[in-house]
């Protein structure tokens, strides 16, 4: 018997600590689905998930990290049209002038209020949960 399970990927939402308002990076994606995302990508095996965020945060927008706290994982089978995924997201913070690499084309600093429409994958939604939280202190709900 084969067993199919969901890839594990990260996903980071970057405070840029040293900016007012602490604004958030997004990348605008090189490769599909195009459009814009949240810097992130897929935990390597024998990786962990905090260390696989680093990475991700170093080869695509060559940041050095702060993890804050994993804040929530997203699982909806059709959450990334290539595959099911799952996603580990954290909340993360840096320092410094971001710039794209790997598979960003380009990447952007974004007010928390000026956010784009074109969104990849499920980043609106997480975006959403963790203006909720940032704002409100609301935890996203768990599905039952």
């Amino acid at each position: 018997m084969t067993y199919r399970n969901p890839v594990p990927t990260v996903d980071m939402i970057i405070e840029l600590m040293d900016q007012p308002q602490r604004p958030i990076i997004l990348i605008e994606r090189k490769n599909s689905p195009y459009g814009w995302a949240l810097p992130g990508g897929f935990v390597d095996y024998g990786e962990t998930v905090e260390t696989a965020a680093r990475r991700e945060a170093r080869e695509e927008v060559n940041l050095e990290i702060e993890l804050i706290e994993q804040f929530h994982v997203y699982s909806d089978p059709s959450r990334d049209p290539r595959k099911h995924t799952l996603s580990i997201v954290f909340i993360a913070s840096a320092k410094g002038k971001p710039t794209p690499a790997d598979d960003a084309k380009n990447l952007r600093i974004f007010d928390l209020w000026e956010l784009p429409e074109n969104l990849c994958f499920d980043h609106d939604k997480i975006i959403k949960d963790y203006l909720n939280y940032r704002y409100y202190k609301f935890r996203p709900q768990l599905l039952h």
